[in-house]
């Protein structure tokens, strides 16, 4: 049997109502896809709402947490790996993704993106632009937009079958 595709989300552990909504449905593509789902973790923002989108969808879930407490996980996480290495578990849920789709977020998103690039991993950006000029210094990764969840499925379906992953 072959390994499962794990695709990352990364995105704000804070975020508005759309972003919300936008990452709800991508987790629930991304379950429908038949790819693991791997997340920071946390209840909240980004992380919680695909986390429970992939969860509703019947897809298995994976938290890289921030801290060690396990308890502080997002619900619906199916497997929890508390790291207590802080933003550095950052690099763990870069290398751990096969692809990464980031939602809108911050400084730790932006983190993830560029080691991302920088590892060779393919990232969609969903809805979510921090300019040509920032991804395209980050390494050689491959980069692209989607608008909505569903393109952006359909756009890391196209990454994984270029690496041999489809």
């Amino acid at each position: 049997m072959s390994r499962r595709t794990v695709v990352g989300v990364m995105g704000g552990s804070v975020c508005d109502e759309r972003t919300a909504r936008l990452a709800r449905a991508l987790g629930r593509g991304i379950a429908r896809a038949g790819w693991v789902l791997l997340s920071g973790g946390r209840p909240t923002g980004v992380m919680q709402a695909s986390v429970t989108g992939a969860h509703e969808a019947g897809g298995l879930t994976v938290g890289v947490l921030f801290d060690d407490d396990r308890e502080g996980a997002a619900a619906g996480l199916d497997l929890v790996i508390p790291t207590g290495m802080g933003a550095a578990r950052n690099i763990v849920n870069v290398l751990a993704s096969d692809a990464v789709v980031a939602c809108c977020g911050s400084g730790g998103t932006l983190s993830e993106i560029a080691m991302a690039l920088r590892f060779g991993r393919p990232v969609v950006l969903l809805d979510f632009d921090p300019g040509a000029a920032f991804l395209d210094r980050c390494g050689s990764g491959r980069w692209s937009l989607a608008a909505t969840p569903d393109e952006a499925v359909v756009q890391v379906r196209g990454f994984l079958a270029d690496l041999g992953r489809a």
